[in-house]
């Protein structure tokens, strides 16, 4: 009796390994710059909160989510080696569940979408193909140091900013707004080459090409450093040229505590860069949102 009941069970998910499974801790990101740029649209949310409400919740759990519940599925053997505990490789999720949960909140994805007019329901479009292209085969961009964090990137940082100040204000954010979202888009490249540094012994197993395989830990961090500066840089200087010299005051100094950061992760790249993910980019995301205040009232 005992047995069979175990048996069951083993069929179907574990509740808590399917929450698991679509990382909470990863929802920050878009759900933040969603924000950043209903602020930065400069239009007020009375009457509309139910677009606030609903793009944060599906730039975070339901559209990253999705993508979280993909990137396991299609990793599940790197996972196998790297961190065999995670609810596919320990088998938590058994079967092709791990699939099926990834394809039902792709579907879920776009009817949500759907509810945000053409703006949201285009951005929803390319995130839920962004995220199978990052880690499907035979796309499967993830293989790329280069190619795989730029995606992510722009998926995380600039595609959900873009949303928030297009879907509240109903219609094209101005210029200063979209160049903003892609830089901090593109400096998000190397917050995910450090996210790649927990995964390096795996990558080198599996053939994955990530920048720490690729160019080594140091060079690697590095180069995620200076790719996360030079956005940041430019955004300082945009602000003080469009009249915005105490927000650009406050990018400086932010930059300022990153480099403070990025002396003690040099010493030790493989190790502190998880540090640095909770430090360096806890800052980073911090200048994001001085960014967004800075962009209201722009014409």
């Amino acid at each position: 009796m005992n047995t069979s009941h175990s048996l069951t069970v083993r069929r179907f998910p574990e509740p808590l390994a399917a929450f698991q499974l679509i990382k909470p801790i990863t929802w920050f990101p878009p759900m933040w710059a969603y924000l950043c740029g209903v602020i930065s649209s400069g239009t007020s949310p009375t009457g509309k909160w139910h677009l606030m409400l609903l793009g944060v919740l599906l730039a975070g759990p339901i559209v990253c989510g999705m993508s979280q519940a993909a990137n396991d599925w299609c990793d599940r053997h790197v996972d196998a080696i790297n961190e065999p505990n995670r609810p596919i490789p320990s088998g938590r999720i058994p079967g092709r569940w791990g699939l099926w949960i990834a394809w039902g909140m792709s579907i879920l994805s776009l009817f949500v979408g759907w509810h945000l007019g053409p703006w949201g329901f285009a951005a929803t479009v390319i995130g839920v193909i962004a995220a199978w292209a990052y880690s499907a085969e035979p796309v499967r961009l993830k293989r790329s140091g280069w190619w795989g964090p730029g995606l992510v990137g722009l998926s995380y940082e600039t595609l959900p900013w873009i949303t928030g100040a297009a879907v509240l204000s109903a219609g094209a954010p101005l210029i200063q707004v979209i160049i903003i979202a892609f830089l901090y888009g593109i400096g998000a490249h190397g917050i995910m080459t450090l996210n790649d540094f927990k995964a390096l012994d795996g990558d080198r197993q599996m053939g994955l090409k990530s920048l720490p395989v690729t160019l080594g830990p140091h060079r690697a961090a590095q180069v995620a450093c200076a790719v996360m500066t030079a956005p940041q840089l430019l955004v300082l200087m945009l602000l003080v040229i469009w009249g915005r010299p105490f927000h650009a005051l406050g990018i400086f100094c932010v930059l300022l505590l990153q480099f403070w950061a990025m002396t003690i992760m040099f010493k030790d790249p493989k190790g502190k860069a998880p540090w640095y993910n909770g430090t360096g980019v806890t800052l980073y995301v911090a200048g994001m949102m001085i960014t967004a205040f800075a962009l209201r009232g722009l014409t």
